[in-house]
Parts: C-alpha cells; sequence; structure tokens
C-alpha cells in the first residue's frame, strides 16, 4: 500500500486547466437516490467544483476549492454559488454561500500531496434547502479496500450535467485518504463518493481531492471523514 502512495505523490493533478476529451458516456444519474443534493459549486465566476448537501444549510467539498489556483489566495465564500441538482439549464435549488469552515489540518500548498487526508471544507448556505424538496446525504466511515464505490460530479467537459461512474474500486487506505478507480474529471473536486446498497440512499464515504495516475492507468484520490467532519458541520452551522 505505501508503494502505492509513493508512485502517486509525483502526478497528483488538481484544479488546473482542462485539456482532457470529454468522459465517456455512464449510466443515468436517475438511477442515484436522492442525486439532486449533488450540485455545482461556481466560485467568483472563474472556477467550478463539485459539492453535496450534508444538512439542509450545509454543503461538503474539497479545502482546495477554495483557494485561487492562480494566486493561492483564499477565496470569499461569498463569491460561490452552489447550484443543487442542476441538470441541464435549471437546477433544483440554488444558494449562495456565507461561511466556510476548512478542516483544521489543511494548508493549501501546490505541492499537491501535502493536500492529502485533510483537503475537506463545509459550506454554510445563505438559506436552507427544503428537506421537501431535497434530502441530505449522510455521512459514513471509510470504505474497506476493494469496496465499490460509485462518483457523481461535474466537470469542465460537463459542466451542466453530472456524470455518473459506477462500481469503482477502492484500491488502497491511508489515514483519511483512498485511492480508488474512479476516472473523473477537472471540475470534479469536492465530488460525492458513495457507498451504495440497493433499496436504500447512497451515503457519503468520501470526497474527490484529485484525479491522478499509476503509470498509465488513471486512478483518483479521495478524503474521508472522522469526527473532526462533524465539528467542522457543528461550526459551520
Amino acid at each position: 500500500m505505501k508503494r502505492i502512495f509513493a508512485a502517486l505523490a509525483a502526478c497528483l493533478l488538481f484544479g488546473m486547466p482542462e485539456d482532457v476529451a470529454a468522459q465517456e458516456v455512464q449510466p443515468s444519474v436517475k438511477t442515484v437516490v436522492g442525486w439532486e443534493a449533488v450540485g455545482r459549486l461556481n466560485i467568483s465566476g472563474r472556477n467550478m467544483c463539485t459539492g453535496a448537501l450534508v444538512a439542509p444549510d450545509l454543503v461538503v467539498t474539497a479545502a482546495h476549492c477554495l483557494f485561487d489556483p492562480v494566486t493561492g489566495q483564499q477565496v470569499n465564500p461569498n463569491g460561490i454559488r452552489f447550484e443543487a441538482g442542476l441538470n441541464g439549464r435549471r437546477a433544483k435549488a440554488a444558494r449562495s454561500v456565507v461561511k466556510a469552515v476548512l478542516h483544521p489540518g489543511y494548508q493549501y500548498k501546490r505541492n499537491a500531496d501535502a493536500q492529502l487526508g485533510h483537503d475537506i471544507a463545509i459550506l454554510r448556505l445563505d438559506s436552507p434547502i427544503s428537506r421537501l424538496m431535497i434530502q441530505p446525504f449522510k455521512l459514513a466511515g471509510q470504505p474497506a479496500r476493494g469496496a465499490a464505490v460509485d462518483v457523481l460530479s461535474y466537470s469542465m467537459a460537463q459542466q451542466d450535467r453530472p456524470n455518473l461512474e459506477k462500481g469503482c474500486e477502492v484500491l488502497a487506505r491511508q489515514n483519511q485518504t483512498v485511492v480508488m478507480t474512479c476516472r473523473v474529471d477537472f471540475g470534479a473536486s469536492g465530488a460525492p463518493v458513495f457507498s451504495v446498497t440497493p433499496g436504500r440512499k447512497p451515503q457519503l464515504v468520501s470526497v474527490i481531492s484529485a484525479k491522478a495516475a499509476m503509470g498509465k492507468r488513471r486512478v483518483s484520490i479521495g478524503t474521508t471523514f472522522d469526527q473532526t467532519v462533524h465539528a467542522m458541520m457543528r461550526s459551520a452551522s
């Protein structure tokens, strides 16, 4: 497992200009129960990420999404807008962000591997989204090695409709970091990684921190949830 993480250290990619082809056609997002709780984050009109509701007024995403990739400066959370359930031209609900809480162990650095394990943030919306309209997702523990997970994300190549990748495999775990076979593109940072049980609403087990490569194999890196994230949610409320 240590060899896997060492091999990834030099090839992590975060929010950089789009230079890849559009993703392959994937199963319809409508096959994911409650998918509307996933949305696109428009960041200061210049960048984008993906986020997911974990409470009527709280969104989880990647911490590095809150930093300008050019200047390295933290963006004003008031310039972020969350569009839940965006599928084409319309979103199920849209809200502005009024507060951002970063993981206390996170420090923005252009050296991507320094961010692993802490790359997570909680955003508070200016007003709650009714549970009658959209049900937030519940957080769950770190997935086991070999577990199957799904990822639902927006990307620079597919900005207006979420892309669903089903049945990815967890290749390795280390502290609060997981390596997965999920293939994601720029803009997917902060996207929810789901543990799916047939007949039940998916639970969030991680958020996407980066895409990477192991040799010629494309993989993704996720940050999982611990008690610190629950404390962040209380602080953001």
